[in-house]
């Protein structure tokens, strides 16, 4: 797929010290032309000093530095800010998601389906994707949105979102934190836009490996949802 359209992969960062570089590897490994853009939401276990040590020796990375931890959701509106890309995916920095996906999830929007895709982790039925509180808030979110929404997606809060650059960046995004996914999704249905979804590959990170989220934040995620229903 090298020679089409420009993909922004768009990577916040905050303490991944032990899986920046690979993650890295893999996005560049990735067979889509790209840039890529980071920005450390104030790390302080290394990572900003790995990333000044990577851009500096390959100055096609573009990294953004906070100055403090803002959120994941600031993180990823100030990589927006930045994009020149046709089109805008987020990656995380850990490596439960692989960026060999690319080609499928961006290529519903250049045949002209959509303008919008998510990655499934449950439609790929090899993951390993346990019934636990994750699990369960995932569910609930997706449900919430299929009820207020009017679609029928399955995986609502996965990190692989995928957009037109000039759609994500009409949309006025307000999120600090890991309410970036509900708030995104509300805003492009609203909008009329329709989510086509691809099946992905997952490898599932524990707490103890540094997932940084928690099962509460699907009680956040939910009330996003529930506010954006009724207001812009």
């Amino acid at each position: 797929m090298r020679g089409g359209p420009l993909l922004s992969v768009l990577i916040p960062v905050y303490n991944e010290k032990e899986t920046i570089r690979e993650i890295l590897d893999r996005v560049k490994a990735s067979p889509v032309d790209k840039e890529i853009i980071l920005v450390d939401d104030g790390s302080t276990d290394g990572t900003r000093e790995i990333l000044e040590e990577l851009a500096r020796d390959d100055p096609s990375l573009r990294v953004f530095f906070s100055d403090r931890n803002h959120g994941k959701g600031a993180a990823i509106r100030k990589a927006i800010e930045h994009a020149r890309g046709e089109i805008c995916i987020v990656q995380d920095a850990d490596l439960e998601y692989d960026p060999k996906d690319y080609p499928a999830l961006i290529q519903p929007i250049l045949d002209g389906k959509t303008n919008v895709v998510y990655g499934s982790r449950p439609l790929r039925k090899e993951n390993h994707y346990p019934l636990d509180l994750f699990r369960v808030g995932s569910l609930l979110l997706t449900w919430l949105t299929n009820i207020l929404y009017f679609c029928h997606i399955t995986d609502e809060p996965t990190c692989y979102k995928v957009f037109r650059t000039d759609l994500l960046k009409s949309i006025p995004l307000k999120c600090e934190g890991f309410e970036f996914c509900p708030e995104v999704t509300a805003k492009v249905r609203k909008r009329g836009e329709k989510i086509l979804e691809v099946p992905i590959h997952y490898n599932k990170r524990s707490v103890e490996e540094g997932k940084k989220i928690r099962w509460t934040d699907a009680l956040t995620g939910a009330w996003t949802l529930i506010k954006y229903r009724f207001k812009d």
